[in-house]
């Protein structure tokens, strides 16, 4: 039978970037005494004030068809809570729901982007984007996120990169997995990049309130500027523990809200009423959850390093934000694939690979940070006995 290329595109790009998760998840559920450090799920509930908003809803009948931007108490809540953070309007019909990031990156980059263009992206990456570009039929150009620049993106490195072919830079800040922050004047310098070649600035900000002590938030939706030009994607997911709801958005430009509208109602037409009605709730003051796990997050961070940095070689590198650190592994002389699936094998500890993220962190492991302190140090623990043994075995 025949496919369509699709298919092909993403043949490589799904699942088997989580093997060690998957295989970790069976091991546990086997009872074996697995730590599981590999994804990036919240150490809270979801506050029972949404909860409740969402049953509240449902009670009252919230459950019909809604309408392919989305519903008007939660795009009015949006656009207060944007146009307060960025010092400028931005009207409700810039915004677009959608059921999480994902999605909303999903239908962004249909709209943005197609068969020959060429998206500028960051690399290490976040696992899906090579997907979600390629599944346009677009092409990957990855951009180098160095250490040695805290893993920022560099307009330089961008510049260099750059054909006839570019249509997108794609930043992700807070970034996963690194934990990096693009700094203000790193944003202006990539405008203005993308001001001199006509391109796309689309920002993945689902972090933007897990941000750790001593760091800021920037964004390229406050340099008014780059308004015409700017596309920021975020959610509930991370920042109120509510991944299971799946209920995010986009912010634009008016002109490209009105282009994306059609590719929303011919994806799904609409986010839930009821979700909606709890997102517009959540989205109305900052989060006291993403505010705790920031705390939390941010000690384990700290945890780990003083653990693990500079022993038997290894290297950790800090994060500013989110919900992992990624750890340099490379004085083993193993890669992250190599490490990962020993480490569980040998000590029954999950992390994920660096080369699940691009070649740019192959010879890494990242880790959750979501589990608690004791876990933790106990991972740390194993991980040192773990790099022992393969010194000695050596």
């Amino acid at each position: 039978m025949k496919y369509a290329k699709i298919t092909e595109r993403l043949a490589d790009l799904g699942g088997a970037k989580w093997a060690v998760h998957a295989r970790a998840k069976a091991m546990a559920a086997a009872g074996e005494p697995v730590i599981q450090l590999t994804i990036g799920e919240p150490d809270v509930p979801t506050p029972a004030a949404l909860v409740a908003e969402a049953k509240r809803a449902m009670d009252a009948g919230r459950l019909g068809y809604s309408n392919g931007r989305g519903e008007a108490g939660l795009l009015e809540a949006l656009a207060a809570r944007y146009s307060a953070r960025s010092g400028r309007v931005i009207a409700p019909d810039q915004i677009t729901a959608f059921p999480g990031t994902q999605t909303s990156l999903y239908a962004v980059m249909m709209a943005l982007v197609g068969e020959g263009d060429e998206v500028l992206l960051g690399d290490p990456m976040y696992a899906t984007y090579e997907g979600i570009i390629a599944a346009t039929g677009a092409k990957v150009v990855p951009v180098p996120l160095r250490a040695e620049h805290g893993f920022r993106m560099q307009a330089a490195d961008v510049a260099a990169r750059i054909t006839p072919r570019s249509r997108l830079i794609f930043l992700n800040t807070p970034h996963n997995p690194t934990g990096a922050i693009l700094r203000d004047a790193d944003i202006a310098a990539l405008g203005a990049v993308a001001k001199a070649h006509d391109l796309w600035l689309l920002s993945d900000e689902v972090y933007e309130e897990m941000i750790f002590e001593g760091a800021a938030f920037a964004s390229p939706l406050s340099h008014g500027d780059l308004a015409e030009r700017v596309v920021v994607a975020a959610s509930i997911s991370k920042s109120h523990a509510a991944p299971g709801f799946r209920s995010g958005w986009c912010v634009g430009p008016q002109e490209f809200a009105d282009r994306l509208l059609p590719v929303a109602e011919t994806m799904l037409f609409g986010n839930q009423p009821f979700i909606a009605d709890m997102t517009a709730l959540a989205v109305s003051a900052p989060s006291e959850v993403a505010r705790g796990m920031a705390q939390r997050f941010g000690r384990r961070a700290g945890m780990i390093s003083q653990l693990l940095d500079g022993v038997a070689g290894l290297r950790v590198q800090r994060p500013e934000a989110g919900m992992f650190t990624v750890v340099d592994i490379r004085a083993t002389g193993l890669s992250g694939e190599a490490f990962a699936e020993a480490l569980l094998s040998e000590q029954k500890v999950a992390v994920m690979p660096g080369e699940s993220f691009g070649a740019g962190l192959a010879g890494w492991i990242r880790i959750s940070l979501t589990l608690d302190d004791a876990l933790i140090s106990e991972a740390c623990a194993r991980i040192l006995r773990f790099v022992a043994s393969r010194r000695v075995a050596a």
